[in-house]
């Protein structure tokens, strides 16, 4: 339909086909969502890892420096004891027991003080990877689209820098302290044996095969059942998000018990798949130790036939014993380890997947310079469909938005949210479609184009802060007259200056504290102070009683002198100061013109008119 008012459509080229954001690379309600993986990434997703241990490199090295040096000295304490009981069996005198025995006490000191510092820097390091990839994935977030957000929910994206977050915290700081500390003392501990007895050394290590097959065959289900249980808590936290986002309509609706019912359901099975995972954790961690006290009853047995023999002296077979103890230690972490690692990987990868979605926006490589106002804006033949949705929401829609003030009305569901959203490029669109002063939006910046837009959506959302700093989101740095000044704009200064705090009053969340008008003016005084060339109203001011409505009319028409504005909304007295009225039906501009034009030929534009001039006399 072209914007001139004609009821044919306009002339030009027609995209081959309707857009849709499937067209856009991946459907993400397809490829992408809070229950992928969809298949096991883990080389791609311990990259996280790697980049971090780049990092923090030298961290690493001092900690596994201490970690060494501990586990060498806890080593060398059996040596300590097997001269000491050699000693004693030889009839030395009780000042070598002395020496001895502060030799151990010597060794325990320095052990604890280099315990404290591998802790310090391992831990310590593990710490630092949380953040660090907490803080990418909030700068990845934001940058984000809604088409890459779509098949996610908000309780997804807490539950990933929550529960999934800690469980990489807990893998990458215990549990890869645990995996080197038994590597390094299980090589080492096997070495020792062997040197004082091969034999003996065998037989000790002979249940450890079961160990590593029992360890392999419930790993993968372990990593089943944590992606179920993260997956479950997922759905969990966005269910206690909802409860208290909306709790007002929860109370409303007289819905307490039923979402009580809810969340007590989902924490029911969440606790249900929790005792499945433990099912086999609680296999894998009780059969190591079953190992390792197998491997201490061999060695009695057999170490002590060695012993009563004379094979070995009293001091080896001690000495021997310690060693074992060391050992048993690493038996028992590997099913500990394991553990951690299965829940940290899951996590881990399920992170990534949130990382690897890419926005649908995408800057041009060599973006075009941004256009100079006045601007004129052009929407051409678009058809556009929400992803899941087989029904377009736009159809052929043509628009012109030239310097002044246009006014959009139209049924509810006839698109005109949508088309707001097209035109602050929150949606990709395709080629040709959409041009700013005849440059293509595609060859221009996303940054750039929203830089000359100040848009005021539907649902105005304002944040748990200070009157004025909500007004002043959009320009941190803006002096108090700004604020002011936009605030008598929209007709909210003196209502503020008559609460407790001024425009230091905090709102609450989602300005909870304030009117429903309030919110409005405020959301809207938050765009104006941006003092941009294009402002775009989403029907920002239905809350809004009809004295304050024509004030902040007034205000708007000669702040709009020179700019590109876009105002909708479903009472048309808030329109009847635009230079051009629209009306949109079904995805489409079906007719354009003034006033009394559109009351003369267009029947649903009259007909609404009507209703509302004849409630109005009502009044």
């Amino acid at each position: 339909m072209p914007s001139s008012g004609s009821s044919k459509p306009a002339d030009g080229p027609r995209p081959s086909r309707p857009f849709s954001l499937r067209r856009c690379g991946k459907d993400p309600m397809k490829d992408r969502g809070p229950n992928h993986p969809q298949g096991w990434d883990g080389k791609n997703a311990l990259r996280l890892l790697k980049l971090s241990a780049g990092r923090y490199a030298w961290r690493l090295a001092v900690g596994f420096l201490c970690l060494a040096l501990v586990d060498i000295l806890q080593l060398w304490i059996p040596r300590v004891m097997k001269h000491a009981v050699d000693g004693v069996s030889t009839g030395a005198d009780t000042a070598l027991l002395a020496a001895r025995s502060a030799q151990i006490v010597g060794l325990a000191l320095l052990i604890a003080v280099l315990r404290y510092f591998w802790r310090w820097f391992l831990l310590g390091f593990s710490r630092l990877v949380e953040r660090d990839i907490r803080q990418d994935m909030v700068n990845h977030v934001l940058t984000l689209d809604r088409t890459a957000l779509h098949g996610r929910t908000t309780g997804d994206i807490l539950a990933l820098s929550g529960n999934d977050l800690a469980s990489v915290q807990l893998a990458a700081g215990m549990g890869l302290v645990a995996f080197v500390d038994a590597v390094f003392m299980s090589v080492a501990a096997l070495a020792f044996m062997a040197a004082l007895d091969g034999a003996l050394t065998a037989i000790a290590v002979a249940p450890l095969p079961f160990l590593a097959v029992l360890t392999r065959t419930l790993s993968a289900r372990l990593h089943r059942r944590f992606v179920q249980v993260q997956e479950k808590f997922s759905e969990l936290t966005e269910c206690a998000r909802t409860t208290l986002a909306s709790i007002r309509l929860f109370k409303a609706y007289n819905q307490e018990e039923a979402q009580t019912a809810r969340f007590d359901a989902l924490g029911r099975s969440y606790v249900h798949h929790n005792l499945r995972a433990a099912m086999v954790q609680g296999t894998l961690f009780p059969f190591a130790g079953l190992v390792g006290n197998a491997s201490v009853v061999l060695v009695l047995y057999f170490g002590g036939r060695l012993v009563m023999e004379k094979t070995i002296s009293p001091g080896d077979f001690v000495a021997f014993i310690a060693y074992l103890h060391l050992l048993t230690w690493p038996m028992m972490a590997f099913g500990w380890v394991a553990n951690l690692f299965q829940r940290g990987l899951t996590s881990l990868n399920r992170i990534h997947d949130l990382l690897s979605d890419r926005p649908s926006l995408q800057d041009p490589s060599r973006p075009a310079p941004v256009p100079s106002p006045p601007l004129t804006l052009r929407l051409h033949e678009c058809t556009f469909t929400y992803p899941g949705m087989e029904r377009p929401v736009l159809r052929r829609c043509s628009i012109a938005l030239e310097p002044g003030i246009t006014g959009l009305v139209g049924p509810t569901g006839s698109g005109k949210s949508t088309l707001c959203q097209l035109l602050t490029r929150l949606y990709p669109i395709p080629d040709g479609t959409y041009t700013v002063n005849g440059m293509d939006v595609n060859r221009l910046g996303v940054a750039d184009l929203r830089s000359l837009i100040a848009y005021v959506p539907q649902d105005g959302v304002l944040f748990s802060d200070t009157i004025a700093a909500n007004i002043a989101f959009g320009k941190p740095d803006a002096g108090e007259a700004e604020i002011v000044a936009a605030a008598r704009a929209t007709a909210i200064h003196e209502e503020i200056l008559a609460m407790e705090n001024g425009y230091e009053t905090r709102i609450g969340e989602k300005g909870v504290r304030l009117s429903g008008g309030q919110r409005q003016r405020i959301a809207l005084a938050r765009a104006l102070l941006l003092d941009r060339p294009i402002l775009i109203i989403d029907d920002g001011l239905s809350a809004v009683d009809t004295e304050t409505e024509q004030i902040i009319l007034s205000h708007l028409a000669e702040y709009g002198r020179g700019k590109t504005c876009l105002i909708i909304s479903h009472r048309i007295a808030q329109l009847l100061d635009a230079h051009r009225l629209l009306v949109m039906e079904d995805g489409r501009i079906v007719d354009a013109g003034s006033h009394r034009e559109l009351l003369e030929r267009n029947a649903f534009y009259r007909t609404i008119h009507e209703h509302q001039t004849r409630t109005l006399c009502a009044r």
